[in-house]
């Protein structure tokens, strides 16, 4: 597969959620437990929120409108004020001489926390974040954007992401090619998949 451009997503796809997502949310799960208003499992809840935009979590689980807003109230102040260590296969993105383009949703001041934690920032020739309280932007017309803007075509790029719902489906939609990443095994059945970077050294080819 030649390719000289990647979109590449953040979350679960350069770092694991999951090595920050404890501390980095304590107040969130705190205000959603304690406020009692949504309905399902709370556990499910916190898993959903290192994993989905906090929007999508809160419709999923009928948070109360109050909750909701309390909950971007504090979401937009959050930041990451420590080191994150990237998985170690990150390495190998590092050392590929594509085009990089990093494309996540979040909130923006968070998002450039983490990015700037990783030290992934010059790793990237542009990073655009989709932020929902900012926009109504989508990770397809960032997509899109990039590709009028660079001239570039669906052919030359390959998505990579672990969310098959979100920069996956938005660059099927534009006719590019894409590969779940996932280290995590959320996803096992998905296809095509890569759960390590050096898989997608073959695949690039």
């Amino acid at each position: 597969m030649k390719k000289t451009v990647l979109f590449i997503d953040l979350d679960n796809t350069i770092y694991p959620v999951s090595s920050i997502g404890n501390e980095l949310f304590k107040l969130l799960f705190d205000l959603i437990e304690d406020s009692g208003e949504f309905e399902g499992d709370f556990e499910a809840i916190k898993t959903a929120v290192q994993r989905k935009p906090f929007q999508k979590v809160a419709e999923l689980f009928q948070f109360s409108d109050q909750l909701v807003q309390d909950g971007l109230n504090l979401l937009e102040t959050l930041v990451v004020d420590h080191p994150i260590q990237p998985f170690d296969d990150y390495e190998v993105v590092r050392t590929l001489p594509h085009d990089k383009f990093l494309v996540t949703s979040g909130f923006t001041t968070m998002q450039n926390s983490k990015v700037d934690q990783l030290g992934i920032r010059e790793d990237f020739r542009e990073i655009h974040i989709v932020d929902l309280q900012k926009s109504s932007q989508t990770k397809r017309d960032v997509f899109e954007n990039i590709l009028n803007r660079f001239d570039f075509t669906a052919e030359d790029v390959l998505v990579i992401g672990d969310d098959p719902n979100s920069e996956i489906q938005a660059g099927k939609q534009l006719g590019i090619d894409t590969i779940l990443y996932d280290q995590i095994e959320a996803h096992a059945d998905y296809e095509p998949r890569i759960t390590n970077f050096h898989q997608l050294l073959e695949i690039l080819e």
